[in-house]
């Protein structure tokens, strides 16, 4: 590799015409990001991979074995970044998610690997930042802060100590601290997250946020006193508006599930903030979001058409977020001595990626990847994390009732309401029948039961809740071996039997999601990485994924990407109700519920 001196001398030379560019674009529209304006007829002229020379003519810059790429008057934009995202929710490997996305136009991405994390712990983040080095676009890691991530309130397959998160700091690779989600444990001054968070000053690196509550009083301020630099949890105006009074960068997030924009970005469009304290990201894309509809250019699409100008929203998912992450000399503008990473674009209203260009080398064309990706073999212990002590049955997945609630007819029932296109649930009292000691699901008032199976100590702990709002019609089941954060066995269904025979497929299969109906598998992705992922392609998986989606369906569901909803019934940082190996959690107030009352 030449030294840092040589190839600032190779670029200076490029820029003066004494050396001859490896690729010369002509003729293109520069869509220059860091001063707001459109330069039309501009060529850009590239040498080991960075800009050496932006401007109306470089003509001076080509010799006999330079490449040149005539842009005939199409955009020229700098490429995507998205600023906070998780590999594993596509179900893909590293390189199978940059395989993907590269055509779309996203030539960098901040990764934070704790779904992995809360499965095999320091080893696992360590496999996904050497993976990330050996990219051919930008993938930085930020440390997981919280695994688990409420240690109180529920058990996952691995920890991480805050002496473990500081040295991960100094990894070479690691961008910042990974989204610090147990922001009552900030504001609450636990000893762990200001150890960690310490660290993370001390190294220089950012502190990702995730303040999950609608609380804006003093938890909310606690929170911000502890240093996190961002947030992409907001959901509201009023909480885009007061992160960014409080030198917040707003991060709104478009995901498979999650769409935040729409409200939030009003705070620009209607209030008049100034966009550059705002960056997008899509935080969960699963395969098939990636594979039909694509990645940060199907954000962009979306935030254009939420009223953002083109400009800006472009601005949101490039300069800002370089410049949030202290890369700005690197990348997120085109302009000398950054990388060379450019997109070609005919229409900025409906941005589609024509020709991807990353580190200077032409990456993808129309949709095609040109770039070859490297090589991975996974180790052994990677594809061994779902752990059973028996085959379940149809009694683990009773719902009984004991004590003094047998006497009852009806009782009130503590129910997890999903909220579609959001990650919040609701917190519902609903009346339940009981029936031979036993509660079932309702059909009819759209109750399923769901179970949380221990896949990680292969004990015979599981607890059971009900849950309202996937509105299943038949007898079926879903599982899902990718439940957030801890990762445990999260099994929902209308019939025992189906429940069992879901939680039993997984276990067979090695990790993935399942949808059983009457007793038939209907649906079926395996993902062998950590009972997470999977190393085939994203066109395979997300063929999988719509066996899963269509699976729903057949069972009487109509949320949108109702297997990512599915996931987070067990992510007890996110209000209001959640099931984990503890119990059914009420994350307002942070304590266990009875799931049955009289």
């Amino acid at each position: 590799m030449k030294s840092s001196q040589t190839q600032t001398r190779n670029l200076i030379d490029v820029a003066m015409g004494r050396l001859p560019a490896d690729l010369v674009i002509r003729d293109g529209i520069w869509v220059c990001v860091q001063t707001g304006e459109f330069i039309k007829n501009t060529d850009i002229a590239i040498k080991d991979g960075q800009i050496a020379f932006i401007g109306a003519d470089a003509l001076h810059c080509i010799g006999k074995e330079t490449k040149v790429i005539k842009a005939h008057g199409r955009y020229l934009v700098p490429g995507l970044l998205d600023a906070h995202m998780h590999v594993e929710s596509g179900m893909l490997s590293v390189t199978e998610f940059v395989r993907a996305v590269i055509p779309h136009g996203t030539t960098g991405m901040f990764i934070d690997p704790h779904e992995i994390a809360n499965v095999f712990g320091l080893d696992g983040v360590r496999l996904m930042v050497d993976e990330a080095k050996l990219q051919p676009i930008h993938v930085w890691v930020q440390i997981p802060s919280c695994v688990p991530s409420s240690p109180d309130f529920e058990t996952s397959g691995a920890s991480l100590s805050s002496q473990e998160v500081g040295q991960a700091l100094t990894w070479e690779g690691v961008i910042g601290l990974g989204e610090v989600m147990d922001y009552l444990g900030v504001a609450n001054g636990d000893e762990k997250m200001l150890t960690e968070l310490a660290a993370a000053r001390q190294a220089g690196k950012v502190i990702g946020g995730h303040y999950a509550s609608t609380d804006l009083g003093y938890p909310f301020h606690g929170y911000l006193a502890g240093g996190a630099e961002d947030d992409h949890e907001g959901t509201t105006l009023e909480g885009a508006v007061e992160r960014a009074r409080q030198g917040m960068k707003v991060m709104l997030r478009y995901g498979s599930a999650w769409q935040d924009v729409i409200e939030q970005v009003k705070a620009i469009t209607v209030k008049g903030l100034d966009s550059r304290h705002f960056i997008l990201c899509t935080d969960d894309s699963h395969a098939g979001t990636l594979h039909l509809d694509g990645h940060m250019d199907r954000v962009l699409r979306h935030a254009i058409q939420q009223g953002l100008k083109p400009m800006t929203a472009i601005q949101m998912a490039t300069i800002n977020t370089a410049e949030h992450f202290g890369l700005g000399r690197e990348i997120g503008m085109l302009a000398p001595g950054r990388w060379a990473d450019v997109v070609f674009v005919e229409d900025l209203n409906n941005f589609r990626a024509a020709l991807v260009i990353a580190r200077g080398v032409v990456a993808a064309e129309v949709g095609k990847l040109l770039l070859k990706q490297p090589d991975i073999s996974m180790p052994d212990w990677v594809t061994n994390s779902v752990h059973l002590s028996h085959l379940l049955t149809v009694d683990s997945f009773k719902l009984k009732v004991d004590g003094t609630l047998k006497s009852k007819n009806v009782l009130t029932a503590n129910v997890i309401g999903i909220v579609e296109n959001q990650a919040v649930t609701r917190h519902m009292k609903m009346d339940v029948n009981l029936n031979s000691d036993e509660v079932h699901s309702d059909l009819k008032n759209d109750i399923a039961k769901v179970a949380l199976v221990d896949r990680h100590r292969a004990t015979k702990e599981i607890q059971m809740g009900l849950v309202h709002g996937f509105g299943f019609d038949k007898s079926c089941a879903v599982a899902t071996t990718v439940s957030h954060d801890s990762h445990q066995l999260i099994v929902i269904g209308t019939d025992d039997a189906c429940m069992a025979m879901a939680a039993n497929k997984l276990h067979e299969v090695g990790g993935g999601q399942v949808v059983v109906r009457e007793q038939q598998v209907i649906g079926l992705v395996e993902l062998p990485i950590a009972g997470l992922m999977s190393s085939e392609s994203a066109p395979v998986v997300a063929a999988k994924v719509a066996s899963i989606l269509n699976g729903f369906k057949d069972c009487g569901c109509r949320l949108n990407n109702p297997n990512m909803q599915l996931s987070l019934l067990a992510l007890v940082v996110i209000p209001e109700l959640r099931l984990s190996d503890r119990g059914l959690v009420e994350v307002n107030n942070m304590k266990v519920l009875p799931v049955l009352e009289g």
